[in-house]
């Protein structure tokens, strides 16, 4: 059964920091657009850049509650300036929890972070649930399967193997290959180590889907839906406030334990700034890639919604 939360209506009166006011300011006009606060979690997705950590924590300031972090990037320990985590000011006017506390190598997939927000839910406060991955709210409001670990040795040859796609789509069965995008390397990748480990499409597993933890009708899903001119800008304006914040001493400080394959190296930037750092591209180089590749990432989440969170609260930018 999904978990039910038990909480106050009355509203906090409480002031945004003015550190970020334009941040602050649209915030504001975000909050006036919004439905009714449910009695339950408050769901925040949205592309990258949209403004959804600044309009979180003018909802926790107002109705009181804890953030929590669905970016699956933003749980590693070395990314916080590249990965736009709150920073130490933000933290310091509302609870903070599931942000920054993976290191490099351990272990962490959606099923580690439903396990984490299960445990905050089981605490009978108010949760704002804010992110760009469509994965971690998709499994957090339809439920997720239990899919056994994948031998390394498998990954290995996933890895290998995933540069010929069609002949990896080739041995899945119908159900799986019907449901996938046969231009995503990750999930074509994902779907034929599952098939290779267990015997059993991906598909099928997903049938067995385990009842979601929250209930949408019990809560506020809401999804920022921003013109993609006005967010492309704000995508370009972050990476440089990013740099001029101390990105690239921040990958610098990654670079002895840098591994390429390894999931928390896929924050946005970082490849490209450790390609620069090793002399293979000048920093304007690096730093334009870094946008592009941004920019393809919000132009994945934005198709993601669409298709996804059809019933949430759509509030456009």
């Amino acid at each position: 059964m999904p978990l039910l939360i038990a909480c106050k209506m009355s509203e906090k009166r409480g002031r945004i920091n003015g550190e970020r006011r334009a941040g602050r300011d649209m915030s504001d006009k975000v909050l006036a657009m919004l439905p009714d606060i449910a009695c339950g979690p408050v769901l925040i997705a949205g592309p990258t850049a949209s403004g959804k950590s600044a309009l979180a924590l003018a909802i926790a300031q107002r109705f009181g509650g804890v953030i929590v972090n669905a970016d699956a990037m933003q749980v590693f320990a070395p990314w916080r300036v590249l990965t736009a985590r709150p920073r130490p000011a933000d933290e310091a006017q509302a609870v903070h929890a599931l942000y920054g506390h993976i290191a490099p190598g351990q272990p962490y997939s959606v099923g580690h972070w439903l396990r984490e927000v299960a445990a905050l839910l089981a605490q009978e406060q108010r949760l704002i649930i804010v992110g760009g991955t469509g994965l971690y709210f998709s499994a957090l409001t339809e439920g997720l399967v239990e899919i056994p670990a994948i031998p390394a040795v498998i990954r290995a040859e996933g890895d290998e193997r995933v540069r010929d796609l069609p002949a990896l789509l080739a041995e899945l069965d119908d159900r799986t290959r019907a449901a996938l995008d046969p231009a995503n390397p990750a999930r074509v990748q994902r779907a034929w180590e599952v098939w290779r480990a267990t015997g059993r499409g991906l598909a099928d597993w997903q049938a067995d889907t385990a009842a979601p933890l929250v209930d949408l009708a019990q809560a506020t899903p809401i999804v920022l839906a921003a013109d993609k001119e006005w967010l492309e800008q704000r995508i370009g304006a972050r990476f440089d406030a990013m740099m001029a914040d101390g990105a690239l001493a921040e990958v610098q400080a990654a670079l002895p334990y840098w591994d390429g394959a390894a999931p928390w190296a896929k924050a946005i930037g970082a490849r490209e700034l450790v390609a620069h750092l090793r002399g293979e591209s000048s920093l304007p180089q690096a730093v334009a890639q870094a946008k592009i590749s941004t920019r393809q990432y919000a132009k994945r989440q934005r198709t993601w919604f669409r298709a996804r969170m059809k019933s949430w609260h759509n509030l456009t930018l």
